[in-house]
């Protein structure tokens, strides 16, 4: 039978985690989420995105009589429509990943440069694959960017061959083909706006159901718990009340691993592991009569990319193979070494990362055409087309390459190469399963400085700390924190909520304690750990991502206090 004070602590961490659920939600409302992935009922994937507005975006880009591109900072093509393609008498996916410097004139180059890093405008000449020169007009404009992601440019290219006029006939030509461009580009952004907010309002309401589904699943827990002694009945009351906190923690993974604000933090990964680490999430994905089958070297080398990223493409290329077969078939996950590898401009030791299964496969037209974003065989609701285009640009971004092999009836494989990872695998997950009998042998003298404000999740964490075998003293704000540190107290580490009131933050703690030369590890949680990540690492300080279990929690204090 469970006692009064356990069942209220585990009520208070239901809370705490639902809690920080609203964070999420909040991020939903104010547009920040592009899609998400969840489990519906039975075990269905429902997917809330923006598709709809990706579908009309695209139609509305390709049926331009003008050329459009978008590029990288480095001037790197990284979408074409048909109209530029026709241009340069070449198809999109020969354009897509080389430099647009490439079709220009060479005595044009460096005002194209200019240009772009101004989103600026100009006559160039286009250089066609047949080596005829186009005279046209580039209109740059600049996408945005900041220190989560990288700035990005588009830039509208029309023909002038036809517009054979001179002195002020050519001047008002081109005054009003800008004022159609610049029209044109406030109608695709208040179109793209208005879409996007009635995507969201859709997103908003499933998601909500999801939560509130969970909350009526943890209520119903609790209020059964009050009507029973049978210790059995409780325990599988207890069990259903858990499964619905991971649910529900999982459900806030997937939306901070879609939304825009998701920060890129490379490290050196095991494939294996974090295959098997989505193994759940992957099930839940695809139907019952797919299989997934994994085969990777005993030997194989880690790799350098951000987990997130990773999953996201292995979750996109998987969903893509289950589509290709609709009467069920087999998902063959492998990974193989690749010493020495010269192809190209690709020369070392890689990592080859196959996903293949036994589908409809594509058409040779299909397969020309499917690296291109927005391009997709799917029905309108079903598919942007930005899956393979995502794959292919964070392979590209990781220094390796992504590959197609396809035959109509044989199926689909999808090959990654990536750069062999000098650094070692972090093994912190595969410790935590062994940290809470190690703490039950227990140091027993570790003093740790709790900073947290909310009085509910403080007696809940200091409750953990204490069980994990150190003493805590809890203070509710970083001003306290450093009061207490400057009063000589023998602290042994500070574990700080990263948000906190009085205009000092957890990583404002962080870098205040190390400023004051205080020799103290500090270990910093947040239920939205990825917009603090590259502050933290930065200081070397770790953040440990809510919800966490005991063990979890067990497992870092004793590794940041060992001597």
């Amino acid at each position: 039978m469970i006692e009064d004070g356990s069942l209220s602590r585990e009520t208070e961490a239901l809370r705490e985690r639902l809690r920080e659920a609203e964070e999420t939600l909040d991020a939903i409302r104010n547009g920040e989420v592009d899609a998400v992935v969840v489990a519906g009922e039975g075990g269905v994937p429902q997917v809330y995105t923006l598709e709809t507005a990706d579908q009309t975006y695209r139609i509305l880009v390709e049926e331009m009589r003008e050329g459009a591109v978008t590029l990288s900072a480095d001037g790197t093509v990284l979408y074409s429509n048909r109209r530029f393609a026709e241009l340069v008498g070449v198809n999109t996916s020969s354009i897509v990943g080389g430099l647009l410097s490439r079709y220009v004139s060479p005595n044009d180059i460096a005002r194209l440069d200019v240009a772009a890093a101004q989103s600026g405008k100009g006559e160039f000449d286009l250089v066609s694959v047949n080596g005829l020169l186009v005279p046209v007009h580039f209109s740059f404009a600049r996408l945005g960017g900041d220190e989560r992601s990288p700035e990005t440019f588009c830039c509208v290219v029309t023909d002038l061959t036809d517009q054979n006029r001179t002195g002020e006939e050519l001047r008002s030509a081109h005054e009003r083909l800008l004022l159609e461009v610049e029209e044109r580009q406030r109608t695709e952004e208040l179109l793209r706006h208005s879409l996007k907010m009635e995507a969201v309002g859709q997103l908003t309401g499933g998601v909500a159901h999801d939560f509130n589904n969970l909350l009526m699943a943890i209520s119903g827990g609790l209020d059964m718990l009050k009507r029973t002694d049978d210790p059995v009945r409780r325990e599988r009351i207890e069990i259903g009340m858990r499964q619905a906190v991971d649910r529900g923690a999982g459900l806030t993974r997937q939306l901070l691993t879609f939304s825009r604000r998701q920060a890129i933090d490379p490290e050196a990964i095991d494939i294996p592991r974090q295959i098997a680490g989505m193994r759940e999430l992957l099930e839940r994905s695809l139907r019952g009569d797919i299989q997934v089958v994994t085969d990777f070297a005993a030997d194989l080398w880690p790799v350098y990319l951000d987990t997130n990223e990773f999953e996201l493409v292995v979750m996109n290329l998987c969903i893509n193979a289950r589509d290709a077969m609709p009467n069920g078939g087999t998902i063959t996950v492998s990974a193989k070494n690749k010493p020495s590898l010269k192809a190209g401009r690709f020369s070392g030791d890689f990592v080859q990362v196959i996903i293949a299964d036994n589908g409809s496969g594509m058409t040779p037209e299909v397969l020309a055409h499917a690296l291109e974003p927005f391009y997709t065989t799917k029905d309108v609701g079903k598919g942007s087309g930005l899956g393979l285009a995502q794959a292919y640009g964070f392979a590209n971004s990781a220094g390796g390459k992504l590959d197609i092999k396809s035959e109509v009836g044989q199926g689909t494989s999808i090959s990654l190469l990536f750069p062999r990872s000098d650094l070692s695998p972090n093994a912190r997950t595969a410790e935590i399963g062994h940290a809470k009998t190690e703490l039950d042998q227990g140091p027993g003298n570790g003093h740790v400085l709790l900073v947290e404000d909310d009085h509910e999740v403080a007696e809940f964490t200091a409750e953990m700390i204490r069980s994990s075998g150190y003493r805590v003293t809890r203070v509710a704000s970083a001003q306290a924190a450093l009061g207490a540190l400057a009063n000589g107290r023998n602290i042994d580490l500070v574990f700080s909520d990263i948000m906190m009131p009085g205009g000092m933050n957890g990583v404002d703690l962080a870098k205040e304690i190390r400023t004051r030369k205080y020799d103290v590890p500090v270990l910093l949680t947040s239920g939205y750990a990825a917009a603090f990540q590259a502050e933290a690492h930065a200081l070397g300080v770790r953040i440990l991502a809510k919800p966490y279990r005991m063990e979890e929690l067990s497992a870092v204090l004793l590794e940041l206090m060992q001597p």
